[in-house]
């Protein structure tokens, strides 16, 4: 209870600081479009627009701030285009049904398919859905293959008369309009570029994090990786490397991460059945155009079970 009512108290400075580098250089790069070799901007704002989705994840567990509505309105600024935070939100929180990850039909981060969904694609379908489990399939098919999800989520709710999806894009289509024709209108930086030639990239980016941060298995403890990525891709990702403490403490602020999980290492390895990885650059040897597991499950996972903490953290944040 000490704990909680610290965290509720405390001035996440850490994470404000994150967001207004983001929004500091994102003015900084489009404003000066063009002074600059484009190969140079384009790649900064690249990864700064993979950062800023870091941080749209931060919002969703009620960061900087316990207020949701203020949480809401930093993150709704639609930077990254492609992904209503609205939806990000509540797809994000449901995947955190920790007892079900990886379960097609249930977990709403799912990688993974049934043999039987897989029998209803066609061939075309199929590789792309399988190409997903390759560094490079994630970054360049990606993209597209959440892009036309969304869209085509979206109209299957309106034709189901499910409009709450439709209220999101509502709010959401309008401010990427004003965006793109700001954008137009007052810098060098053509929105067809920046949709495409930056915002796509950068959603292939921030998804190469969930590559294989999940995997099937009996125990539901055992799905979530520990990947001991160096520095540059730990601030990338905003310390989500160590996705198994974050399930385990999903309110728990990046910057707190690391340390939960250097106080007891061996104990959270031993907690995940040994699913770690050396890092990012690991899997981009390793897997860049082989898949790290095959897509379609063999069988239903079964036997729920919450992810375990080291004993000395039982009190969750």
């Amino acid at each position: 209870m000490q704990e909680d009512r610290a965290q509720d108290t405390e001035i996440e400075w850490p994470t404000w600081l994150v967001g207004l580098a983001v929004w500091s250089s994102w003015f900084l790069l489009v404003g000066s479009y063009g002074s600059i070799p484009p190969w140079v901007s384009t790649g900064l704002l690249i990864v700064l627009l993979a950062w800023y989705m870091s941080f749209q994840h931060e919002l969703t567990h009620g960061h900087p701030t316990r207020n949701e509505t203020i949480n809401r309105l930093v993150g709704l600024p639609p930077l990254s285009i492609w992904y209503p935070f609205d939806t990000y939100k509540a797809d994000h929180l449901k995947h955190h049904d920790d007892a079900h990850l990886t379960e097609p039909g249930v977990d709403t981060e799912s990688n993974y398919i049934t043999p039987e969904q897989a029998a209803g694609m066609g061939t075309v379908a199929l590789w792309l859905y399988k190409s997903q489990r390759t560094v490079l399939g994630r970054l360049l098919i990606g993209p597209a293959i959440v892009i036309v999800s969304l869209g085509t989520r979206i109209v299957r709710g309106m034709r189901a008369g499910d409009w709450a999806q439709f209220r999101v894009w509502a709010v959401h289509l309008p401010l990427v309009a004003l965006l793109l024709w700001t954008m137009e209108r007052y810098t060098s930086l053509s929105a067809w570029h920046y949709c495409f030639g930056m915002a796509y990239p950068a959603l292939g980016v921030a998804m190469l994090r969930s590559l294989y941060e999940h995997r099937p298995g009996t125990l539901p403890a055992h799905r979530t990786v520990i990947n001991e990525a160096a520095a540059p891709w730990r601030l990338l990702y905003l310390n989500n490397n160590y996705h198994v403490v974050h399930h385990a403490y999903p309110q728990l602020p990046w910057y707190q991460i690391p340390g939960r999980y250097a106080a007891d290492r061996a104990a959270w390895k031993a907690g995940n059945g040994g699913f770690v990885l050396p890092g990012y650059v690991y899997l981009i040897r390793h897997f860049a155009w082989r898949t790290v597991d095959n897509p379609v499950l063999a069988a239903p996972a079964t036997a729920p079970q919450r992810v375990p903490k080291p004993a000395h953290a039982a009190a969750k944040p």
